[in-house]
C-alpha cells in the first residue's frame, strides 16, 4: 500500500514543481547584485509580499499567489492583436493557461480535486471582490507591483503625462482592498520614492 504525502510534503513538493518551472525563463533580472529567472523573481516576490501582508493565509493561498505568473513567458503579448480587444484576449488566454499549468503541477504533487480547483479559481482571477481567494492574489499583486514593478514601468514609458499616471494608479488602487490601501500607506511596503507625490495625488482624488 502506498502511503500518501504528508501535508507538508505535498507543499514542499508542490513549490519546488512551480520554482522548477519558472526557472526555465530565459529572461532574467537583477535584484540584491544577482541574475535570477524573471518569473522566478517575481514569484519569490509574491510569496514574500504574502508572509508580510497576511502571515496566516493557507497553503492554497500560498501556491496560487507563488503561481499566479507561471511560465508567463510562453504567451507573449505580441502574438495577439495590438488593441483593447487582442489585449483581453491574451489576458484571458493567458489567466488560463497560469491556472492549468499550476492545476498539473499540483497534481503531480498529490493534492486533491478540491485543493486544485480552489487555487485555480484564484489563479484564474476570477469573481473578483466576491471570491476571498481572488481578491488576496490581487491586492498582494498590486502591492507587489508598487513595490517593485511601478518605477521600472514609469522608466520604461516616458511618453505618458501625469493624468495618464494617476488613471493607471488609481485602476491599481480600485482593485484593493481598504487593508491593502492601508498596509501600502502604513510604510509596509517600500514605495518608489520619487513617485509617492504622484501616488497620494491620485489616491486623493478617488
Amino acid at each position: 500500500m502506498t502511503k500518501s504525502k504528508s501535508e507538508a510534503e505535498k507543499f514542499n513538493l508542490a513549490v519546488e514543481l512551480i520554482d522548477a518551472a519558472n526557472s526555465e525563463d530565459t529572461n532574467m533580472e537583477t535584484s540584491n547584485g544577482k541574475e535570477l529567472p524573471k518569473e522566478l523573481l517575481y514569484s519569490h516576490r509574491m510569496s514574500d509580499m504574502l508572509t508580510r501582508y497576511d502571515f496566516n493565509a493557507d497553503d492554497a493561498m500560498k501556491l496560487a499567489l507563488r503561481a499566479q505568473h507561471i511560465q508567463r513567458w510562453k504567451y507573449p503579448r505580441d502574438e495577439y492583436p495590438m488593441d483593447r480587444k487582442g489585449y483581453h484576449l491574451w489576458r484571458t488566454n493567458l489567466y488560463t493557461f497560469h491556472a492549468n499549468t499550476v492545476a498539473a503541477l499540483l497534481v503531480k504533487a498529490g493534492y486533491d480535486d478540491e485543493f486544485i480547483n480552489r487555487v485555480k479559481l484564484a489563479v484564474s482571477k476570477k469573481s473578483l471582490q466576491k471570491n476571498l481567494d481572488t481578491q488576496l492574489l490581487e491586492d498582494v499583486s498590486a502591492l507587489v507591483f508598487i513595490e517593485h514593478y511601478m518605477l521600472p514601468f514609469v522608466e520604461k514609458h516616458p511618453e505618458y503625462d501625469e493624468e495618464k499616471w494617476i488613471l493607471i494608479i488609481q485602476r491599481t488602487w480600485n482593485k484593493m482592498t481598504d487593508k491593502a490601501h492601508a498596509f501600502a500607506l502604513s510604510g509596509s511596503i517600500r514605495l518608489p520614492e520619487s513617485l509617492v507625490p504622484l501616488i497620494q495625488k491620485a489616491v486623493a482624488e478617488i
